[in-house]
C-alpha cells in the first residue's frame, strides 16, 4: 500500500532531534526554526518530557474517558494557574481542529444560530466546520463551503460591528496571531473593541490559540496582552510538544450537558502527562519570558536586512516580509545552510516558530545566513 500523496516533501529523512537540532537519516544536523508548525515549544527531546511520557507508560498508557483520570483534573489545574485562566473549563481533544470543532459546536448550541463571523486570511484547520471558516477556496468541498460564515478584514471593527448588531451571529472566531496567513497580528486595541462589541450583542468570541499559545508570544495566549476575556479559547501545537492533544476551555456561562462534546482519546493518560510537562518545562524555565526577549531581539535584527519588506509578529512567532518570493531562498537555506524555516499562504512570507528555548546564537546564526543571501 502506498502513502496518500497530501503534502510536498523536504528530501530528507528524521532519525532523532535534540532540542532545537534535528538529524537525519545520514546524521546530519538542522537548525530547527519552524519546529513542526509550531508544535516543538520546549525543545526536541527535553529529558524531563521524556521522563515524564516513560513513567507514566510504564502506569498505563490509555483508558477511556468512562473512568476518572486524576491526569486531566492535574492538567486543568496547572493550565488555570500558570496561563491565567482558571475561570474556564476543560475540555480535551485530540488537535487543533478538533479543539476548534468544539468551540464552534459550543457556540452554536448556546446561541441556537449557525452563522459565524471569520477573518480573512484566516485558518482554523482542515475538518468540516473549522475548514469552512478557514479562508482557502482551494481547500474547501462543498460540504465546508456550506458552513455560514461572514468574512471581515482584520483590525477594522466598524463592519464587524454593523453586522453583529443583525442578532443571527452563533459567534466570531479569530486567531491570536494569524499564522498560516503569514503571521498578521490583531491589534489590542482591536481585540478589545471586538470583545465589546461581542458582549454588546451577546455573541460569543471564540480566541483560537491553536498556533499561538502555549508561550510562544511571551503570554500564555497572545491576545492576554490586550487584557479581554473571550468566551472559549482554543489550544493545541507547542501545549503538547509533539504528542497529540487539543485543549477547549470554555467560559462557565456555557452549560455542560452529558452528551453535548465527547471523545475516544482525548485527553488520554499520555496526553496529559505530556502537556504537564511542557507547562512544567515553561514555567521552570521562564520560557515565555525568555521567547518574548528573543522574539523582540531578532525581530530588531531582521528589520535590518536588505529586501525585508516587514517583520511582524510576537515572541518567537515571526513572520518576514520580502519584496521576493521566498521558495527560493528556503531551498537554500535548507540546502546549503541545514537550517529549517517555514512558509505561508503569502508566497513572500518566511514563518519563523522556533522552540521557545532557543540559543540566541542560533538566531543570530540564523539572521546572518539571510543577510549573505539576500546581498548574493
Amino acid at each position: 500500500m502506498k502513502l496518500f500523496d497530501v503534502y510536498p516533501m523536504l528530501n530528507m529523512t528524521v532519525e532523532r532531534a535534540r532540542g532545537e537540532r534535528v538529524f537525519d537519516d545520514t546524521g546530519k544536523s538542522y537548525l530547527d526554526l519552524y519546529g513542526g508548525h509550531a508544535v516543538i515549544s520546549i525543545g526536541h527531546s527535553h529529558p524531563h518530557y521524556v521522563e515524564r511520557l516513560e513513567n507514566q507508560l510504564h502506569k498505563i498508557g490509555f483508558y477511556s474517558n468512562a473512568v476518572h483520570n486524576q491526569l486531566q483534573a492535574a492538567l486543568a489545574n496547572h493550565l488555570g494557574k500558570l496561563a491565567a485562566v482558571d475561570q474556564y473549563h476543560l475540555f480535551l481533544s485530540n488537535s487543533g481542529a478538533e479543539a476548534n470543532e468544539n468551540a464552534l459546536k459550543m457556540a452554536s448550541y448556546h446561541t441556537g444560530k449557525a452563522t459565524f463571523i471569520a477573518f480573512r486570511k484566516s485558518f482554523h484547520g482542515r475538518t468540516s466546520a473549522a475548514l469552512g471558516l478557514t479562508d482557502n477556496p482551494r481547500l474547501q468541498t462543498p460540504f465546508s463551503g456550506s458552513i455560514p460564515v461572514e468574512w471581515h478584514d482584520l483590525n477594522h471593527i466598524a463592519s464587524v460591528e454593523e453586522s453583529l448588531a443583525k442578532g443571527d451571529k452563533a459567534a466570531v472566531i479569530i486567531e491570536g496571531i494569524q499564522g498560516v496567513g503569514g503571521i498578521h497580528v490583531p491589534t489590542d486595541d482591536f481585540l478589545r473593541e471586538l470583545s465589546a462589541c461581542c458582549k454588546k450583542y451577546n455573541t460569543p468570541l471564540i480566541l483560537d490559540e491553536i498556533q499561538s499559545g502555549a508561550g510562544r508570544t511571551g503570554h500564555f495566549f497572545a491576545f492576554q496582552s490586550s487584557g479581554i476575556e473571550p468566551d472559549i479559547i482554543t489550544s493545541a501545537k507547542g501545549l503538547g510538544n509533539g504528542f497529540p492533544i487539543g485543549a477547549t476551555l470554555i467560559h462557565p456561562k456555557f452549560e455542560a450537558k452529558h452528551g453535548l462534546l465527547g471523545t475516544t482519546f482525548g485527553g488520554n493518560h499520555l496526553a496529559c502527562a505530556a502537556a504537564l510537562a511542557v507547562l512544567e518545562v515553561i514555567e521552570q524555565e521562564d520560557l515565555m519570558t525568555k521567547a518574548k526577549a528573543h522574539g523582540d531581539y531578532i525581530m530588531e535584527k531582521l528589520r535590518t536586512l536588505p529586501h525585508v519588506e516587514e517583520v511582524r509578529g510576537k515572541g518567537l512567532m515571526v513572520g518576514i516580509q520580502l519584496d521576493q518570493a521566498v521558495a527560493p531562498l528556503r531551498k537554500q537555506l535548507f540546502e546549503q545552510h541545514h537550517m529549517l524555516t517555514g512558509n505561508s499562504s503569502d508566497p513572500n512570507v518566511i514563518r519563523l516558530l522556533p522552540p521557545l528555548n532557543v540559543q540566541k546564537e542560533s538566531l543570530d546564526q540564523f539572521a546572518d545566513v539571510l543577510n549573505h543571501l539576500l546581498q548574493s
